[in-house]
């Protein structure tokens, strides 16, 4: 017993301390935190304030902005605040184990910061917005959202897909309705008919006839082959307005349907009447493989 109570002495005595000095440094230390809190706050509402103009067309980027200074003065007061009690210390322990758990972390969580971080750049510089139709990495169709992490489209069967912004970044996609315009390009093979100029003029008397034709672009055609049996291959190009992309693809259907019929009221065979695409649907899964 009495060797119980001769231990508890002296830990009680390792435990000693100045009340009024422990007192006197956990108030200033408060009030250290207190200030750096008032300064983030202020610094925040500053921030906003002398760049809303400036990003007002990125609400997003400047709230993320705002928020970062917030939390540097918050814990640069906390670091404070612990030195000035003399906890810093500790402080610097549970620094060091955070960058183990860190380095951990951001193996573990590199694609959704590369992500986040492809999100944010879009957010910048707006290579697209809502209601954009778009292809990216491959898929073609209507842009839903673009969030921080995905873009959302809705494609040409109406099924949403979502797509990493970190593939959108490090690959290449397009903007269809970035000039509001698209270009058809038609192929198709004529037999048993040599008369290149008087097809020309009929094409071309046929397309003038189309609503959504852009003013001041000519309608573009080319022979692309000459069979032996007197045949040959054509190319027809021309400018149309872009909106949507269903209004686009019925644009084609006139188009194709056009040709076929200027065929049968001119005794011409034409066969094998086809749309170019320039949509690609190879994506990055057929690119690098599927995994298992």
């Amino acid at each position: 017993m009495c060797f119980m109570k001769d231990s508890l002495i002296k830990v009680f005595k390792s435990w000693e301390f100045d009340a009024e000095e422990i007192g006197a440094k956990l108030i200033i230390a408060l009030l250290i935190l207190l200030i750096f809190f008032l300064i983030a706050r202020l610094s925040r509402k500053i921030f906003l304030k002398l760049n809303s103009n400036l990003l007002s067309k990125h609400p997003d980027v400047l709230n993320l902005l705002s928020k970062i200074i917030y939390y540097i003065f918050l814990i640069l007061g906390y670091f404070l605040f612990l030195q000035v009690v003399g906890l810093e210390q500790y402080f610097s322990k549970i620094l060091a184990g955070a960058g183990i758990v860190g380095i951990i972390a951001g193996f573990a969580l590199k694609d959704i910061a590369s992500n986040a971080f492809s999100g944010l750049l879009l957010f910048i510089k707006k290579p697209y917005v809502k209601g954009d139709w778009v292809q990216l990495d491959g898929h073609y169709g209507k842009v839903e959202l673009v969030g921080w992490l995905t873009t959302a489209l809705s494609n040409k069967t109406g099924q949403e897909i979502y797509i990493s912004n970190q593939l959108i970044y490090s690959g290449t996609f397009m903007n269809y309705s970035k000039y509001k315009k698209r270009r058809i390009c038609l192929q198709a093979d004529v037999q048993n008919f040599i008369d290149v100029p008087k097809l020309k003029q009929l094409l071309n008397d046929e397309t003038s006839k189309f609503s959504n034709l852009l003013p001041n672009n000519l309608i573009n055609f080319y022979v692309t082959k000459i069979g032996v049996d007197g045949g040959f291959s054509f190319e027809l190009l021309y400018w149309i307005h872009f909106d949507e992309g269903h209004n686009f693809r019925d644009s084609i259907s006139k188009a194709l349907l056009m040709i076929n019929n200027i065929g049968l009221n001119n005794s011409i065979t034409i066969k094998n009447i086809t749309w170019q695409s320039d949509e690609e649907d190879e994506t990055s899964a057929e690119r690098f493989g599927v995994g298992g």
